[in-house]
């Protein structure tokens, strides 16, 4: 087959397949969107529907009517939002520290920091538990943000890219006099800014999509977050998807809009982080 030929043939191919893997993928979300405005028994209806017959807003209202769901979102993006900025502040300092800084033990640090990428959360949750209850910190916020203020992968993520900074315009910094506190926030954070936003982002939908700490940490409605008051539409008796797909919707809309907002500094992060230039 003449060379000409085969590659619009594998171009067409490629692009099939690619809107193959979209529908595949949006699929769900789509039906949990259409979902949301149908009734209960269109949901069970013996003929299965696509679309909803009319769109029932009355689901979204009574979500946040039937249920504590505005204190749920709210507490959700306190917590979220508090982790983020404390995994923005902490994790690059260190990942400077790490990458540009010469000091006994640095490398064996490292390792162990990694290390604990290996260790699965299931494993810590009881002894972490332990200590937040030492502490006093149950049912409060700082439980329920502390332990999750840095994350290795963070730090080894800031470490990547500050490595990759110059360290020519450092020296040139401390010969002109400057401290390293300014060194770090006027030269140093702005060369990564893609990796902040990426950071950002891996925390914010890691922070907003927990539930099993969240659960074992709080005792009451007051300081839950939107995962757990999810599981609160499955009643004794009776479930009520409707809701559970409108609020749904409600918790994955921030997740989406941050991203369609941040999309094109996280793949420069992400590409960075791969080495693409």
């Amino acid at each position: 087959m003449p060379r000409s030929i085969t590659r619009p043939l594998s171009a067409v191919l490629g692009q099939c397949a690619l809107f193959a893997g979209a529908i595949l993928i949006t699929t769900p979300a789509l039906y949990m969107l259409s979902a949301s405005f149908m009734t209960n028994s269109e949901l069970f209806s013996a003929r299965f529907q696509l679309l909803p017959s009319t769109l029932n807003w009355s689901n979204y209202v009574e979500v946040f009517a039937r249920f504590n769901f505005m204190r749920y979102l709210s507490n959700s993006v306190f917590v979220t939002g508090v982790i983020v900025l404390l995994n923005l502040l902490f994790s690059p300092m260190v990942g400077y520290s790490l990458a540009k800084f010469d000091y006994p033990g640095k490398n064996i640090l490292l390792l162990f920091i990694l290390a604990t990428v290996m260790v699965p959360f299931t494993a810590i949750l009881i002894p972490l538990f332990l200590i937040v209850r030492g502490l006093g910190w149950v049912n409060t916020y700082q439980g329920l943000i502390i332990p999750f203020a840095m994350s290795a992968f963070g730090i080894f993520l800031m470490r990547q890219f500050i490595v990759s900074v110059p360290d020519d315009y450092i020296d040139a910094a401390r010969i002109d006099g400057a401290g390293e506190f300014r060194i770090y926030f006027q030269i140093v954070l702005p060369l990564i800014q893609p990796a902040l936003i990426t950071l950002a982002i891996i925390v914010f939908v890691a922070s907003w999509d927990e539930f099993l700490w969240m659960l074992v940490v709080t005792t009451g409605d007051a300081l839950r977050t939107l995962p757990i008051g999810l599981a609160k539409f499955r009643e004794q008796y009776q479930t009520r998807f409707e809701l559970m797909m409108a609020g749904s919707v409600i918790a994955a809309a921030p997740v989406v809009i941050m991203f369609l907002a941040l999309q094109r500094r996280f793949l420069q992060g992400m590409a960075g982080l791969s080495g693409l230039k």
